[in-house]
């Protein structure tokens, strides 16, 4: 009996997954193995909120396999010397997996291919699995670079590439019976998780998926800035941890099985081109997860210089409402609104003239869905070092407040201290007459956002 290995790791499901069933088709059973990667934990990503959410994903997937007469086999430890030990417990000629863009990934893809060639063993590294098209796949036709910088270039080729067709689920899948497993990762044992963290897993994914095609995806376009409305996929953490394929959501969006064309999905699919644009650019300039993307010569205030800003900023304290109301609600969920995501980063960068690897590195500590291309270079984004066309645009919170929050709902939901202040007044509570700041546990500004603008704008060399 010839056996294959399909290695999962930000791929965790059944559905649309080609390392299975390439590794179905090329032998007659097949070990659907995940490592626990102590380089991970090592490293600091693996935080309550993802090993959480993980936890989930991997429950939900050895369901989804033991409906097809599988299971997920679990091991923990360094991932090459883990697979390889599989591999020879099996006596796996192969093993697939899909390709990843962080150095962390590539680094770990070369680790395991030279142990598996030791052992004689071949490692299939499958493209477009995490990503609708391949980092790399498509490239500028006329400047000899190896990525796009630019948004809009690139979505305009990415808009015109073929999709491979999305798979179905396998109907059978055969695992040798002697490959022991570890018990599954606990949600239990995951730490102090956000307590409003949403559960993970497929099946929960294809719901909130269906849901979306069928009642929000028309008024995206419409709606996707109400930071109150709420009026976004949420699916940010099934992507990041693969329970849903990118692919079949475009699919989906564009006119397949529960979608359909118009504003809202074409705008919902512009998104997802926004992560592939980031996955490209993370694996053409790898060094962009801790190093500026584009050099602004910025001279950041570190952590002990601006210690007590930091602090305010994390704790939603600053106050600024729409800004603290953002950051109470990630500490709550373990996810943000991407409105509230644009305007705490700018405020924490720009506003504050704070070193966006500080934010970025808060970020990863709660967000379930954070990774290193979209949470990295969203930063950058917004601090000016990344691939933004306009480096030194500062959102103004009063102003993003008013306009995306015009009745003050999302901030009463998250600042109940505010609740009595109605509409727009909930922006700038310092600015009420006769206001006593007494009756409310609510910190007055920490900065000027006039002495603020004028502070960057100086650093950077503008007027």
């Amino acid at each position: 009996m010839t056996v294959s290995i399909v290695l999962f790791t930000a791929d965790l499901r059944v559905h649309d997954h080609p390392p299975l069933r390439a590794a179905l088709d090329s032998a007659d059973a097949v070990v659907p193995l995940f490592v626990v990667d102590d380089a991970i934990a090592a490293g600091g990503f693996a935080t309550p909120n993802r090993r959480a959410f993980l936890a989930d994903c991997l429950a939900d997937l050895d369901e989804g396999l033991r409906q097809r007469g599988g299971r997920l086999v679990v091991r923990s430890g360094e991932l090459a010397a883990e697979v390889c030990r599989v591999a020879a417990e099996a006596d796996a000629g192969a093993v697939h997996m899909a390709a990843g863009v962080s150095a962390y990934a590539h680094a770990r893809e070369e680790r395991l291919r030279r142990a598996l060639a030791g052992d004689g063993r071949e490692l299939h590294v499958h493209d477009a699995v995490i990503t609708a098209i391949a980092p790399g796949a498509i490239t500028p036709a006329t400047s000899g670079s190896d990525h796009f910088a630019v948004f809009t270039p690139y979505f305009r080729r990415w808009s015109t590439q073929p999709l491979r067709g999305a798979l179905p689920a396998p109907r059978r899948i055969e695992v040798p019976a002697a490959i022991g497993s570890e018990p599954l990762p606990r949600r239990a044992d995951a730490g102090a998780v956000s307590p409003g963290l949403a559960r993970g897993g497929e099946t929960r994914a294809r719901a909130a998926l269906a849901t979306w095609l069928r009642r929000g995806i028309a008024t995206y376009e419409d709606l996707h800035d109400d930071m109150a409305g709420d009026a976004t996929s949420r699916l940010s953490p099934h992507l990041h941890f693969g329970t849903l394929s990118a692919v079949e959501a475009i699919h989906r969006s564009r006119g397949g099985t529960g979608g359909g064309g118009g504003a809202g999905p074409d705008a919902f699919v512009r998104q997802l081109c926004w992560r592939d644009f980031h996955h490209q650019v993370l694996a053409a300039r790898p060094d962009a997860s801790a190093r500026d993307y584009r050099t602004r010569n910025d001279r950041w205030r570190g952590e002990e210089e601006a210690a007590d800003e930091i602090a305010a900023w994390k704790e939603g304290r600053t106050g600024y409402p729409v800004v603290d109301a953002a950051m109470r609600q990630l500490a709550h969920e373990g996810w943000m609104h991407n409105r509230g995501r644009l305007l705490t980063s700018s405020f924490l960068a720009k506003t504050l003239y704070v070193d966006w690897r500080v934010g970025a590195r808060h970020f990863l500590e709660l967000l379930v869905d954070g990774d290193v291309a979209n949470n990295q270079l969203n930063w950058q984004w917004t601090a000016g070092t990344g691939t933004d066309s306009r480096p030194n645009r500062i959102l103004n919170p009063v102003t993003q407040g008013k306009r995306y929050d015009p009745d003050g709902s999302y901030v009463h939901r998250w600042i109940p201290e505010l609740k009595s202040l109605d509409g727009p007044h909930v922006h700038a509570p310092w600015n009420l007459e006769g206001l006593d700041r007494a009756q409310f546990d609510y910190p007055a500004p920490i900065v000027d956002l006039s002495e603020s603008r004028a502070r960057f704008l100086e650093a950077r060399g503008k007027e």
